[in-house]
């Protein structure tokens, strides 16, 4: 068995609130390329899509905030694998995808790639950090097309 089909069998996608991921299998194998390009491997990520109201509950519940968000990573990597939750709040993809005037399914790559580069050790707080995590962004969308 390959390298790549071990992995394959570790990426997980889980509903929470009637979402239908579509190109599952694409998404699968395009998310597992760029964890490969960053010479890491994936033992267990798990992708959780739910509503505002419960991913605003997990904001409050584990970080302290009382914000809505789009996403929030739970990085539990050890060395070079990668182990992590990702909790993706579909309500706010849909609407960002709106106020940026893109296809949602863009906007949900951006997203699902978004938390990946977390679990990579890529940070968003600086805007230096934001600038590195936009591109990497871009240069990952640009696999998926």
């Amino acid at each position: 068995m390959s390298f790549l089909r071990k992995m394959e069998n570790k990426v997980y996608f889980h509903d929470e609130c009637g979402f239908q991921l579509m190109h599952v299998e694409e998404r699968k194998k395009w998310i597992l390329k760029c964890v490969k390009m960053e010479q890491k491997a994936i033992e267990n990520l798990n992708f959780i899509f739910c509503s505002d109201a419960y991913l605003l509950e997990k904001n409050r519940q584990f970080l302290n905030h009382n914000t809505y968000t789009d996403i929030i990573t739970f990085d539990y990597c050890k060395d070079q694998l990668i182990i992590g939750d990702v909790f993706i709040s579909i309500e706010r993809v849909k609407e960002n995808a709106e106020s940026f005037k893109v296809h949602f399914e863009k906007e949900l790559d951006r997203v699902l790639i978004h938390g990946v580069l977390h679990l990579l050790g890529y940070k968003d707080k600086s805007d230096q950090e934001k600038i590195q995590m936009r591109e990497k962004e871009e240069f990952y969308l640009s696999l998926r097309a």
